[in-house]
């Protein structure tokens, strides 16, 4: 019952809310824009306000509506309190937004090096809320993250670009296609099976002219749009492919896929850390990519 008349005494907040806007501004028109309703709306709240306190807080003074000396009273006890809460709402947000961080990322470096790491970081840092999204590598312009972590050149306008790691690649194949199609010994014998193509088939073309064989012009086999589908068809056992080393450790290490030769292919792409020019990094943004390239640098 103490509760329930408590709430009787509390006053409508909404036109609490209209009456200090159009007592802030002076105008109904004003306030009306700030709270996002109509005029007519703002004036319904404050006789609503005025039929709760029982005395007139405004009044007609000619066209114009204008506070009461009552009115005038009543806001500048409600100022105050809400000078208070707009103070601590803001406070709020600005710890929010500077503990939030979002980063995207090419999916076979988010899989394969990102995410088993993450959780070292989570664990020191758990003010911080990291929001992950996939990075479309043909469409670089559109990324609105924090921090991103790219493939290619390191030419890209308007961020900062850290390399950190080779993109070179090395030629594997599952444990299973290796019994099943071994021992494959020489660049020749991979040029003999089956092959699977990252993006493009040039790569494979460039790989077997580096190690020497002969007439290749012309790698056939299936293309996959990124390094992920192109593990995953590896896994599957659907031939060899050209795969970069540090992204696929556990699954070489385990030995489910099969280093087959020490040679390697550059074509002048890396993985960069690249961040934002044009605004400041929350707090939690810078924290992040300075974990990342400690973390690389102790690989």
């Amino acid at each position: 019952m103490k509760i329930i008349e408590q709430l009787k005494d509390d006053p409508p907040l909404r036109a609490v809310r209209a009456f200090e806007a159009f007592a802030r501004f002076g105008s109904v028109t004003l306030a009306s824009a700030e709270l996002d309703i109509t005029p007519s709306a703002i004036s319904h709240q404050l006789q609503l306000l005025e039929s709760f306190v029982q005395t007139p807080l405004t009044r007609r003074q000619g066209r114009a509506l204008v506070l009461t000396d009552e009115g005038r009273d009543y806001y500048r006890s409600i100022s105050a309190a809400f000078s208070v809460l707009r103070s601590a709402t803001g406070v709020v947000r600005s710890r929010t937004a500077l503990r939030q961080v979002t980063i995207s990322l090419i999916p076979l470096f988010g899989i394969g090096w990102f995410i088993p790491r993450l959780s070292a970081f989570l664990a020191d840092n758990e003010d911080v809320d990291v929001n992950v999204s996939y990075a479309h590598h043909r469409n670089y312009h559109s990324d609105a993250s924090d921090i991103s972590i790219r493939f290619g050149a390191g030419e890209w306008t308007g961020y900062t670009r850290t390399r950190l790691l080779s993109g070179q690649v090395v030629p594997v194949c599952s444990r299973a296609f290796l019994k099943q199609h071994g021992p494959i010994r020489s660049a020749a014998d991979i040029a003999a099976l089956p092959l699977i193509h990252d993006e493009d088939r040039a790569t494979w073309v460039a790989w077997l002219r580096q190690q020497g064989v002969p007439n290749v012009h012309h790698a056939i086999g299936p293309l996959f749009e990124d390094g992920q589908l192109t593990l995953n068809a590896t896994q599957a056992g659907l031939g060899i492919a050209l795969l970069r080393a540090p992204l696929i450790e556990r699954e070489l290490a385990s030995g489910e896929l099969v280093r087959l030769s020490e040679a390697t292919l550059d074509d002048g792409r890396d993985y960069y850390l690249c961040m934002r020019t044009d605004t400041e990094l929350p707090v939690g943004a810078r924290r992040l990519a300075q974990w990342i390239q400690s973390e690389m640098n102790r690989c």
